[in-house]
């Protein structure tokens, strides 16, 4: 792809080049030692929500706690998800493994120039960009049959398997907090989940975030709201980086091994007429160690309209906010790279 990755840069010994420097000030300076979030961001057991049928037992308390957390931070970290420890643990052992193959055998799967498929850096879109410091391996996940295998590594050798057994589980995972997040804000269980559709799509990105001498003027990963509906996060189990930000203040979110940070996508404020907020968020580096990260953006079939459900438009008392809207994410990347916020171009 003619540039070096970030990974690259590091091993060649060179110095941080002046595009990676952060240089925008509204968001305020980087923070490695952001106020920490312990005992504030809510922690949700998805066992509790399992079902609002008259037969099954439903804790009243947690919809109510999730409540709370989507509307207070638009995030979460969600425990007792079904999927086993050990499983994660294998999933992050594959990750760093793809990351840490020689750079020929890893550049079988780059990025085309004209494509956001497959593994490499930022994009540069325009001039005077500040770049990301990480590389990436970005991949359709779902539906399955729009899968470009091309961009999936064959080494290490159970990454296609796992990644597919990690869909399927995240899809289960998907629909059991969209029907939660609808019923905690007494609306008809399905009304989100109808909108994904039948064939919503699912994007996964891991993140290696290698070490970085700056951290104090580079960030891994710029300020941002996700352009999805839900953003299911399984962090790295030993290096923090993830900061959100609430009230103009930048929180870490800590880290809990086997626990996956949710958070509401611009797709789902949209659909919420702006009840829930999609958080702004960013990555800071580390001087000393590397990080790895996967990130699963949930969205809607990019083939169907979507907008603010009618339960919460009312004339009289709360008017509609955001326009209907199809295919969002194909405005999200122009405006990520700018540093804007996309949601404001369907803003009413």
């Amino acid at each position: 792809m003619g540039s070096k990755k970030v990974q690259e840069l590091v091993q060649s010994n060179e110095e941080v080049p002046h595009k990676y420097i952060w240089r925008d000030t509204e968001y305020g300076p980087i923070d490695v030692t952001a106020a920490t979030l312990s005992g504030e961001i809510p922690v949700i057991d998805l066992s509790r929500l399992i079902s609002s049928s008259a037969e099954a037992a439903m804790d009243i308390a947690e919809l109510n706690k999730l409540q709370s957390a989507l509307i207070t931070w638009g995030c979460f970290q969600a425990i007792n998800h079904g999927i086993e420890d050990s499983f994660l643990d294998e999933l992050r052992r594959v990750s760093r493994n793809f990351f840490q193959l020689p750079v020929m055998e890893k550049q079988k799967y780059d990025r085309p120039v004209d494509g956001i498929e497959g593994y490499g850096s930022d994009m540069v879109l325009f001039e005077n960009q500040s770049l990301d410091w990480n590389d990436r391996l970005y991949l359709l996940v779902s539906p399955k049959d729009q899968r470009k295998l091309e961009y999936w590594p064959e080494n290490p050798e159970n990454f296609r398997k796992i990644l597919d057994d990690y869909t399927g589980s995240l899809r289960q995972i998907l629909e059991l907090i969209l029907k939660a997040i609808a019923r905690s804000l007494s609306l008809p269980e399905k009304c989100f989940l109808d909108q994904f559709g039948e064939r919503p799509t699912m994007y996964g990105r891991f993140n290696y975030y290698p070490p970085c001498s700056r951290p104090d003027t580079v960030l891994g990963l710029k300020p941002h709201a996700d352009g999805s509906g839900i953003t299911i996060l399984l962090q790295d189990e030993e290096v923090e980086g993830l900061q959100m930000l609430k009230d103009d203040r930048w929180y870490r979110v800590p880290i809990m091994p086997h626990a996956l940070v949710v958070n509401v996508g611009d797709q789902l404020e949209i659909m919420s007429n702006g009840i829930i907020k999609s958080p702004m968020h960013r990555a800071v580096t580390n001087s000393v160690r590397e990080r790895n990260t996967l990130a699963m953006f949930c969205a809607p079939d990019p083939e169907l309209e979507i907008g603010p459900v009618n339960e919460l438009v009312d004339d009289d008392t709360r008017r509609r906010l955001y326009k209907k809207v199809r295919n969002y994410p194909e405005i999200f990347f122009q405006y990520y790279q700018q540093g804007k916020r996309p949601i404001e171009a369907v803003r009413i």
